[in-house]
């Protein structure tokens, strides 16, 4: 059974997650402080977070910040704002998903099926992977079998979405794919945002794996048509 963590500290709110959830299968806990729910995050295995934004202790983003690097668990942003600039700054900390309060109940468990469905596929893919399938560009070293992605010899964390997006490309270089065909294939049509998404990811990916960010050699951009992964 998959285990839901919960971190709002709106109490009706929290109970209508948590009973939607339970009554579709999962088990929940329900965190209300921003601190306290870090150390959970950090001490707990959790197959999903759903992140309320505005929290007292610490707020969604700096909970997102801290425990992003540590944990690949999907984390889904709950929270009654919807600014464009908001949803971006909650991707660009390597959240997963946005849903917009006040939301539909069943919507928010078709999300948290849909992402723990393609995380659970991605987890069981790389450890069915051939184990001599790693791809390595320049200094990187991308292993599909255990999930990890090194530069020059050092780990680097990858939450599972910029994962997908850095093996995708790789696994196809010297393509040049649109914004709009790459959230297609990473995301999915059930995803509620836009292609905006992409550009964020790929943004966070290369401050992890360029030399110079501002200048990336791997992950190029190709003016009016999208990205190419130079190989």
């Amino acid at each position: 059974m998959s285990k839901i963590l919960i971190i709002e500290d709106d109490p009706d709110i929290a109970m209508l997650e948590k009973d939607y959830l339970e009554i579709n299968g999962f088990e929940t806990e329900i965190i209300a402080d921003g601190k306290e729910a870090v150390t959970a995050i950090l001490a707990h295995p959790y197959d999903l977070i759903l992140l309320d934004l505005m929290l007292p202790g610490r707020n969604g983003y700096d909970i997102c910040r801290e425990v992003r690097d540590k944990t690949d668990v999907p984390i889904l942003m709950v929270t009654a704002r919807t600014e464009s600039m908001d949803k971006i700054r909650g991707l660009g900390l390597g959240a997963d998903d946005y849903i917009a309060k006040p939301f539909d109940p069943a919507e928010l468990v078709a999300r948290v099926r849909s992402h723990l469905s393609r995380y659970e596929r991605l987890i069981g893919s790389s450890r069915n992977a051939d184990p001599d399938g790693d791809i390595t560009v320049a200094d990187l070293v991308i292993k599909r079998r255990s999930w990890k992605v090194y530069k020059a010899g050092r780990e680097i964390r990858f939450p599972n979405r910029e994962f997908e997006l850095l093996l995708f490309l790789a696994e196809h270089p010297n393509r040049v794919f649109s914004k709009d065909a790459l959230f297609d294939k990473i995301w999915g049509y059930d995803y509620s945002g836009d292609s905006a998404t992409v550009t964020v990811h790929i943004n966070r990916i290369r401050e992890k794996i360029e030399d110079d960010p501002s200048k990336p050699a791997i992950i190029e951009t190709v003016w009016g048509a999208g990205y190419r992964l130079n190989h």
